[in-house]
């Protein structure tokens, strides 16, 4: 086991190179209101945190993260720009992988800056690649936002396209969703037999639970509608396709994706901040013509990032979770700053893995 008071060293050291870069330090209680995060996340996020119930305060959450409880303050209290770092222990529950650690340290950097956010995810990025690289780490990257872009795009029902970006973080029912929305999935023999129905709540039994008829109603309404709209087009399929594809270095990447925008022109906007992001990665010194890039990646574990995104792993141990890991979060300002926003991006690193590496290198 990696020694506790080295981690906290390695922290320390972290959390003093950030704040040379212009970090305000800034502190956040272990104990946060559990609300906040279950409607940012839904019921899933209870299998992956610990819950507790307090009399005057209600559920209540161990950290699980630090992004979320540092925006709130930033919403509440920042100016315009603002930088901050932080360093504690989060903790998550680890039921799938139970060789995982549930409470581990983490030292981040958040930025919140308007003015040239392409530029700001390169600071970002190049901040954590230039204070891993002893360690030899591959560095990962991606774009949700491109995604995003072309789920827009797509010529359908907004009812559809709120469904798609509501799954976009879960791969699995994303493609359940454009199969169905397609027509190549075939609907439920249940479901057309309730749709066929004059009156699909003749003869039910008493309501039991939460929902009540209304909630009910609305429902069979929102798949009524559905049945009877158009099908997404194969050509567009394809080209959602194509997206999920595209895995090569950030150079390649990037002309393969503007092929793409020649055919879904909603991505285009996205695919020129791409390109505006990796020539700032250029003129900070990274190369891009090696830089990894993935369009799917950060999918199914960084669930409020909408733009860029990246992580840092040891190739020689691919039992380890990643290192450090970040994105940008635009959405998440908007949803947590009551109206206001501003576009912020950052990054965190494991200082614990950093020790343990160290000690292998």
């Amino acid at each position: 086991m990696t020694d506790r008071a080295a981690i906290r060293a390695e922290a320390a050291r972290l959390r003093a190179m950030f704040e040379a870069e212009g970090a305000q330090p800034v502190e956040t209680a272990v104990l946060q209101p559990a609300e906040v995060l279950l409607d940012l996340y839904g019921e899933d996020i209870r299998a992956r945190a610990y819950i507790t119930s307090d009399a005057l305060r209600g559920e209540q959450m161990l950290r699980p993260d630090f992004t979320v409880p540092v925006v709130q303050m930033h919403m509440e209290h920042g100016a315009e720009p603002a930088c901050y770092t932080y360093s504690g222990e989060v903790f998550r529950r680890q039921e799938d992988d139970p060789d995982r650690a549930n409470e581990y340290m983490q030292v981040g950097f958040e930025l919140f800056d308007r003015a040239a956010p392409q530029t700001a995810d390169a600071r970002v990025f190049s901040l954590l690649y230039n204070t891993l690289k002893p360690l030899g780490l591959r560095a990962a990257t991606g774009d949700i936002g491109i995604l995003m872009a072309a789920v827009d795009g797509l010529r359908t029902t907004e009812r559809r396209k709120n469904a798609l970006r509501r799954h976009i973080w879960r791969p699995r029912r994303f493609r359940a969703l454009m199969d169905r929305f397609s027509g190549r999935m075939a609907m439920p023999e249940s479901r057309a037999a309730l749709l066929a129905m004059a009156d699909p709540l003749a003869g039910a039994a008493p309501m039991i639970g939460m929902r009540r008829e209304a909630e009910i109603l609305s429902r069979i309404k929102a798949l009524q509608e559905d049945a009877v709209s158009d099908p997404i087009s194969e050509n567009e399929v394809a080209l959602i396709d194509a997206i999920l594809s595209v895995r090569e270095t950030s150079d390649n990447a990037l002309e393969h994706l503007r092929d793409i925008a020649v055919d879904l022109s909603a991505i285009g906007p996205a695919v020129d901040r791409l390109a505006e992001r990796l020539e700032a990665l250029e003129k900070r010194g990274i190369d891009t013509t090696k830089l990894d890039f993935e369009a799917s990646y950060g999918r199914t574990n960084m669930e409020y990032y909408d733009g860029f995104v990246f992580g840092f792993y040891a190739e020689t141990r691919p039992d380890l979770p990643p290192v450090a890991t970040g994105g940008r979060y635009d959405a998440l300002t908007r949803q947590l700053g009551r109206g206001r926003e501003i576009p912020a991006v950052g990054g965190v690193v494991r200082p614990g893995l950093v020790v343990e590496l160290e000690g292998l290198t």
